[in-house]
């Protein structure tokens, strides 16, 4: 595991909370839209020791109330992960996990095991072409294998029944996204705690070039669909 990023103080990524967000390496999805490509490999540079990060926090301790561990994957540091965010909830801090929900054995032992305080779960798009818009699942992809759906809905399944507070949000992206998909997300994750739509944004870091953002009135529309099912269902960080 590789601490490859750290943003010190943020009011937006732990709803309610002052926090600190730490990147870790390594991802197990190629999302064409991605916009932290540089955290995707092993080959990320490492930014600080895990020392070195609890000495950061044990420092803010008092001004910070949460950490938010993101990544790239985390779950992809089963046993690394649980010793981090065991270590920082022992400062006091609050700890949200931030997972593609591909690995749902690890999501639910994190979270059983009193590690986790809060879960943000990707739902990338409609269940019909997940693998494609995870960037998995074909021949010229980089990871091999095949694409487990099963797993992205049982992690959500688990996480709608209540065992950790939680949201699920999908990044909306022009020639990916169009109102089908939020027929069948509303469908999938009817009744959930949080949903947000979100906008997409160039990082000028994005895996794959080429890609735009919706306007908020065509966010909008896309909202209408999914309160169907999930009435409380919000646009997060979209203002044009």
């Amino acid at each position: 595991m590789k601490i490859c990023g750290l943003q010190k103080t943020t009011l937006l990524d732990y709803p309610g909370k002052v926090a600190a967000t730490v990147f870790l390496g390594g991802c197990n999805f190629r999302c064409p839209f991605c916009h932290n490509t540089d955290l995707l490999t092993g080959n990320a540079p490492e930014l600080m020791t895990t020392e070195e990060l609890l000495t950061f926090l044990k420092r803010r301790q008092g001004i910070l109330e949460g950490v938010c561990i993101t990544g790239g994957e985390p779950t992809l540091w089963p046993e690394e992960a649980a010793d981090l965010m065991e270590r920082i909830k022992e400062m006091g801090y609050r700890v949200k996990l931030d997972t593609n929900g591909y690995r749902p054995q690890v999501l639910k032992d994190l979270c059983s095991h009193g590690v986790v305080d809060y879960v943000a779960m990707d739902i990338k798009a409609g269940r019909w072409h997940y693998a494609e818009v995870c960037g998995i699942g074909g021949p010229s992809r980089e990871l091999p294998g095949s694409f487990l759906l099963s797993a992205i809905e049982e992690s959500a399944a688990w996480l709608m029944e209540g065992h950790v507070s939680y949201e699920f949000r999908t990044t909306t992206v022009k020639g990916i996204h169009d109102a089908k998909d939020f027929t069948d997300i509303a469908a999938w994750i009817g009744g959930c705690e949080r949903y947000f739509i979100q906008g997409f944004v160039d990082s000028g870091n994005v895996l794959k070039s080429g890609f735009s953002a919706y306007k908020r009135a065509e966010l909008d529309e896309f909202l209408n669909i999914v309160k169907t099912t999930v009435p409380n269902a919000e646009i997060r960080g979209v203002d044009y």
